[in-house]
């Protein structure tokens, strides 16, 4: 029997070093070609990747009057770009390596922890149950397809894949599984893999 053990607290952006990490982490995630900007029209999703680690390493980082005044402009541009894109999505809660490939709704509870390489495609809701304010604890590499529901303070393993329009209630304590329907059940003992960014894995 498999034994997932959950880290209830993970790294966050420190400084500056763990910020470049970080970015570089999305960038493969994404499949973005190496040290490649955001262009000036488009690439929406990159830019709200990139604003939200500059709002997570003002939060834990910045410091004094100007520091504090460089985390308000970055927190308004995010909450702007968010807004335009349908994603509500706190700072500290996706470990590095967070890749969003298309628009669409996405909500994830601010209370709700993520690893490593976590993929989110559109529909996806994190959420917390009705009057609590506990909400998922989810291991590294894990894949979240269109509309999938995580509700309440489960925990996900790692390498588990969630498929489109599952609804998880339950703990997925089984790492390198496949989970479908509603309520989502287990259907297979593939892993997440197939469905991130192969460049995470080399």
């Amino acid at each position: 029997m498999h034994i997932m053990v959950m880290r209830l607290r993970r790294d966050m952006i420190d400084s500056r070093q763990k910020y470049r990490e970080y970015i570089e982490q999305d960038r493969l995630a994404l499949g973005r070609q190496q040290d490649a900007s955001p262009r000036l029209f488009g690439d929406e999703i990159w830019k709200f990747e990139i604003l939200l680690r500059r709002v997570e390493y003002d939060l834990n980082c910045r410091r004094g009057a100007v520091g504090k005044l460089i985390g308000k402009w970055h927190k308004m541009r995010f909450h702007h770009l968010s807004v335009r894109l349908g994603f509500t999505i706190s700072p500290n809660v996706f470990g590095p390596g967070l890749a969003i490939p298309h628009y669409g709704t996405i909500v994830v509870h601010g209370n709700a922890r993520a690893g490593r390489n976590c993929r989110l495609q559109e529909g996806v809701t994190i959420g917390a149950t009705s009057g609590s304010h506990e909400a998922a604890v989810i291991g590294d590499n894990c894949y979240f397809g269109s509309g999938a529901k995580v509700i309440g303070a489960v925990r996900i393993a790692d390498d588990v894949a969630v498929g489109a329009n599952a609804v998880v209630i339950k703990d997925i304590a089984e790492p390198g599984t496949t989970w479908a329907g509603n309520p989502a059940r287990k259907i297979s003992d593939r892993d997440s893999h197939s469905n991130l960014c192969s460049a995470l894995f080399e």
